[in-house]
């Protein structure tokens, strides 16, 4: 994607605090950031994901696996002892409120080509975004969202919610065999800004957090008795530290 797409993208997300990036170009912004050479390989590592078994609702719809870096402005991004990813009940009600220990992701995806691609490409966003920060700390989350015939998955099942960090990235991998699962975006008052569904590889949804409530629908399988699947990669910036005053 060429600057001025980015600067186009910023522009958005500066404006309403969210964008909707079609694949095909958020596929070439991120080929302007770096390689997607192992793309193959790496969204295949979704197929290696662990259940969640902090459901605070019973489901067991939601596999995943985690993984923390930092980085300090430009330089280089690099992966964090493996530790708990934790969210207030004041952000997440349903499974907030203590440390949830996830599979770790694997020295292969964590050390990939492409997610380098997609933290540099994220990160350069997030800089320009909030130039006061000085390092930030990163989460990466896979994610595969199942339905069954016993039932939807709920890939937010704490509904319209924060993450309390400054800026989330979500990115479709794939999806097999599901219909729904819209996104939408709500301003602070409950007003609903936006509304999109994640249906292609690279489709992507920038929020500003602090910004806005996001959700996503249910998804439910077409064909009961197949697989049913969504793949998302869910990344997120916060930050560290600050050359001025957070905004509130």
């Amino acid at each position: 994607m060429h600057d001025t797409h980015i600067d186009a993208l910023e522009t958005r997300l500066q404006t309403q605090g969210f964008a909707f990036v079609e694949g095909v170009r958020a596929r070439a912004w991120l080929e302007a950031e770096g390689s997607l050479a192992d793309w193959a390989e790496f969204s295949a590592s979704w197929n290696d994901l662990h259940l969640d078994t902090f459901m605070a609702d019973g489901g067991r719809y939601r596999k995943r696996r985690h993984g923390v870096f930092a980085a300090v402005r430009r330089d280089a991004i690099t992966r964090q002892p493996h530790q708990a990813h934790w969210q207030s009940r004041d952000y997440n009600p349903l499974n907030g409120g203590h440390e949830r220990w996830f599979e770790p992701l694997t020295d292969a995806t964590a050390n990939s080509v492409s997610l380098g691609t997609v933290l540099q490409g994220f990160r350069r966003i997030c800089n320009d975004l909030a130039p006061e920060v000085v390092a930030w700390h990163i989460e990466v989350h896979q994610f595969r969202i199942e339905a069954s015939r016993e039932g939807a998955g709920q890939p937010r099942p704490e509904g319209m919610h924060r993450d309390g960090v400054d800026f989330v990235l979500v990115l479709m991998i794939g999806r097999h065999n599901i219909r729904e699962g819209a996104t939408s975006i709500h301003a602070l008052d409950g007003t609903e800004l936006g509304r999109f569904t994640l249906t292609a590889a690279f489709d992507a949804a920038i929020v500003e957090d602090w910004r806005v409530f996001h959700g996503v629908t249910p998804v439910e399988a077409i064909d009961p008795q197949q697989v049913a699947a969504r793949d998302v990669l869910v990344v997120t910036f916060r930050r560290l530290h600050d050359a001025s005053t957070r905004r509130s």
